[in-house]
């Protein structure tokens, strides 16, 4: 039994240094993603996004079973998808879905269950059928189990507020937004962190208006 015991330590001790490749390896993504997201000009962002998509094709290829990769690529593909924008960008939400499927296949949990938040989001910001591959049913599923997850993260908070917000539940959206307001602060992503709350701050103004 102890020898069993001493195995299945080893194992888990092991678990750290396994991830830390890929952590690694996403980095300079997560960096470029919010540099080019918070601040470049619109009109630069597409062609950003295009050259940071290589790059995490080549983080893909190199971490093939590490959900990380894939949520990340999932991530850059629907930006680049948003800054693209119109019917062209449809095939991009396909490509950013399959990827955000395959992470939740290898790992449900990784990133605190960023791969459910991010396809939570494009389920509601996608046009519905025959267009596209939107629902709002599978949205907020998917957002609710992001927060299952992630009950104080920034990012589901926020993107659960702006999701309730289109639903026009005020009340709902602005309780969720608090908690994003007040979520802890990511000491690796200072950027991402400062600009998700300036979208926080202009996201309360106008559900302040609603709520008048």
């Amino acid at each position: 039994m102890k020898i069993l015991a001493g195995v299945v330590l080893a194992a888990f001790i092991a678990i750290p240094d396994v991830h830390a490749d890929v952590l690694a390896d996403i980095k300079p993504l997560q960096q470029r993603w919010a540099e080019v997201n918070y601040q470049l000009d619109q009109d630069k962002r597409e062609q950003a996004f295009a050259d940071l998509l290589t790059q995490a094709d080549a983080v893909v290829a190199a971490n093939a079973d590490k959900a990380e990769a894939y949520i990340w690529r999932g991530i850059i593909t629907s930006s680049y998808a948003g800054a693209k924008g119109g019917l062209g960008a449809l095939s991009l939400t396909e490509k950013s879905k399959a990827d955000l499927e395959q992470a939740i296949a290898l790992d449900a949990t990784a990133l605190q269950g960023s791969a459910y938040t991010s396809l939570g989001v494009l389920y509601y910001k996608v046009p519905g059928w025959p267009v596209g591959f939107g629902s709002d049913k599978k949205a907020r599923k998917l957002l609710t189990k992001a927060l299952e997850l992630n009950p104080q993260g920034i990012d589901p908070n926020y993107f659960y507020a702006e999701f309730l917000t289109e639903e026009r539940d005020y009340k709902a959206a602005m309780r969720y937004l608090q908690i994003a307001k007040q979520a802890p602060a990511r000491p690796e992503r200072p950027l991402a962190d400062s600009g998700r709350q300036q979208e926080i701050a202009t996201l309360e103004r106008k559900l302040a208006k609603k709520l008048k």
